[in-house]
């Protein structure tokens, strides 16, 4: 109790009270490599189809069947409407905007 007391008084006279403490840690020193995605191999898969440019080359394909199916219905019409014609004008015309749109544009490189 006089120990109490004495403390007590020293903490009232602003005096610095020292006591050691031990201490038992445990740290875990296996090592996680925290950094590695788990998504990088798609992220590797969709740099690849950016790069390779497969839906502009798929949709480019698509519509030269396209084109070619309808010039050759064209052509074997015996007399073609101006309908006709005005779909025939369209496909053509939307065949050069497709080629326009996949040549004015290239991957930008990162700086």
């Amino acid at each position: 109790m006089s120990d109490l007391k004495t403390e007590k008084e020293k903490i009232a006279a602003g005096h610095a009270i020292k006591k050691s403490v031990q201490i038992d840690l445990e740290v875990d020193t296996t090592t996680t490599d925290s950094s590695k995605n788990p998504y990088q191999g798609l992220i590797h898969m969709a740099k690849a189809v950016d790069a390779w440019r497969i839906f502009p080359r798929l949709f480019l394909t698509v519509y030269i069947v396209l084109l070619y199916k309808c010039v050759i219905w064209y052509m074997d019409l015996a007399a073609p409407t101006m309908e006709q014609s005005g779909l025939i004008s369209i496909v053509v015309g939307a065949g050069a905007a497709w080629f326009g749109l996949y040549t004015g544009t290239s991957k930008k490189s990162d700086k």
